[in-house]
């Protein structure tokens, strides 16, 4: 969040997290750890392709 990749990850209390992109997006429900480092990884790839474009 401190990179502005993400509004909001919140932990919720079963474990799983809150997660929204933008204030106004809807929020998303990820299943636990592996689904943010998955979705960690979506956020990687999207940043290095836009990167190779605009060189």
């Amino acid at each position: 969040m401190r990179q502005q990749l993400l509004h909001a990850a919140v932990l919720a209390p079963t474990g799983q997290w809150l997660v929204q992109d933008r204030a106004e997006s809807p929020v998303r429900v990820l299943a636990g750890p592996a689904a943010m480092v998955g979705l960690a990884a979506q956020i990687q790839h999207r940043i290095r392709s836009t990167r190779n474009r605009t060189r």
